[in-house]
């Protein structure tokens, strides 16, 4: 076989517009969330942190100035708010290692306290403010708030997802109802509801003009595969019948009239091939309709020896495998012109060695060339050309068999051999 270009590597599979819409809204969600948690959490610091020294810094100038004006005056400890004087009481380690200032969040001993640091007088004033239940009061606040935070979350996503859902639904139905067009039928067009939006309208238009137009384009095909068909009847019935007649002459020497049977012979199998062919373009439901009862066994020799001639150049030989007896219902011209056309292209693409047919009781055809063999890759790249009818090789072309075998049943595979290509025809036998 020929060596084909090299596949392309296959591409990701596509993420839905649906999708692609959930992702964005969820991502944008998330991301307000997270901003709006932050900066709560700062502007919470930040007003905290006003509060604690508006609120100290009062208690403090109360102290200094009832101090000032009566020398009698003794500070007086409250459960939560301590005063330490390093002239009469001295504070704790912890608070005495502190600059001047407001502290928050100082621990002691395990509790957690808001400090003023002022000195005055030469001396250090240390006001202490336990926060400790306030600090887990907090915590669970904002345990609440993040738990409620998820929530809306987990919510706003089923909202979404619900929202994104309804607004794709239409397009999504519209791409099935596309999806769902048959390229072997005209008149078809798709219908969008009355709800539909300005832009699906603009879509399903589009469409819909393509559709006619493509219907314009199948049925001016059609009307040429009429003519041509016309056209190659004519010569074709004219050389059969120019071979009938020579075949009258009695004169007429052994080998000439040999030569002129596999004429006749050509000229019908051409012109059932030509009535195949126009059926396989204007109507492929009849091709089954159009079936022989053919003997594999019996053909198979005839059609290696219409070929043997190609090898006359090359240093090639057709070696054809003992065959069992097989029958299959098909149509005669198109067995002939597939299995023709397989081993043509392996001939062409072989130059010296042997290529082996070989003829299975399942009514499967083998044919082992010697060329330089496929790798896995240059198989799949066969497939890929014959899936996007590629026109490459001589005959009626590997697209053309592809569409043959898929209308009638068959299937046709490339493997690679010990030495060369294993190409594999798989009919339908008759039981």
């Amino acid at each position: 076989m020929a060596t084909p270009d090299r596949p392309a590597a296959p591409a990701r599979p596509r993420s839905s517009l649906r999708q692609r819409i959930l992702l964005g809204l969820f991502g944008y969600t998330a991301l307000l969330s997270i901003a709006v948690v932050v900066q709560g959490f700062f502007v919470n610091e930040h007003a905290e942190h006003l509060v604690w020294t508006s609120l100290m810094n009062t208690e403090m100038d109360y102290f200094v100035e009832r101090s000032r004006s009566d020398p009698d005056y003794r500070w007086s400890d409250t459960q939560a708010l301590s005063l330490y004087d390093s002239a009469t009481r001295p504070p704790p380690r912890e608070l005495a290692a502190l600059a001047p200032g407001v502290h928050d969040e100082v621990v002691v001993a395990g509790v957690e306290y808001v400090t003023l640091v002022r000195d005055i007088d030469g001396r250090r004033l240390t006001l202490a403010l336990d926060i400790d239940d306030m600090e887990h009061r907090e915590f669970d606040l904002a345990l609440t708030i993040a738990g409620s935070a998820v929530t809306t979350l987990l919510l706003l996503g089923v909202v979404i997802g619900w929202g994104v859902r309804r607004l794709v639904r239409p397009l999504t139905n519209m791409a099935q109802r596309i999806g769902g067009l048959r390229p072997d039928r005209s008149g078809q067009r798709v219908e969008v509801p009355e709800s539909a939006s300005s832009e699906l309208v603009v879509i399903a238009d589009a469409v819909n003009d393509y559709l006619q137009r493509n219907d314009r384009f199948v049925e001016r095909e059609r009307a040429f595969i009429d003519s041509a068909s016309h056209e190659l009847r004519t010569p074709i019935s004219v050389i059969a019948g120019a071979a009938e007649i020579a075949l009258e002459q009695n004169e007429l020497p052994a080998g000439a009239r040999h030569q002129i049977n596999r004429i006749r012979r050509a000229s019908r199998d051409v012109e059932q091939l030509i009535s195949l062919l126009l059926v396989l373009a204007k109507d492929p439901k009849r091709l089954s309709a159009s079936s022989d009862r053919v003997a594999l066994d019996h053909l198979l020799p005839e059609i290696v020896e219409d070929h043997r001639h190609l090898t006359r150049d090359k240093d090639l030989t057709l070696a054809v495998a003992p065959l069992p007896p097989c029958e299959i219902l098909a149509p005669l011209p198109i067995v002939q012109a597939a299995i023709g056309n397989l081993l043509r292209n392996a001939i062409e693409n072989s130059d010296r060695g042997e290529i082996a047919i070989r003829l299975h009781p399942d009514a499967t055809v083998t044919i082992d060339d010697p060329g330089h063999g496929m790798t896995p890759e240059e198989i799949s790249a066969i497939y890929a050309r014959v899936a996007r009818g590629g026109r490459e090789g001589g005959g009626i072309g590997l697209d053309l068999i592809s569409r043959l075998c898929e209308h009638l049943g068959w299937t046709l595979r490339f493997d690679k051999a010990e030495r060369g290509t294993r190409t594999t025809l798989a009919l339908k036998a008759t039981g």
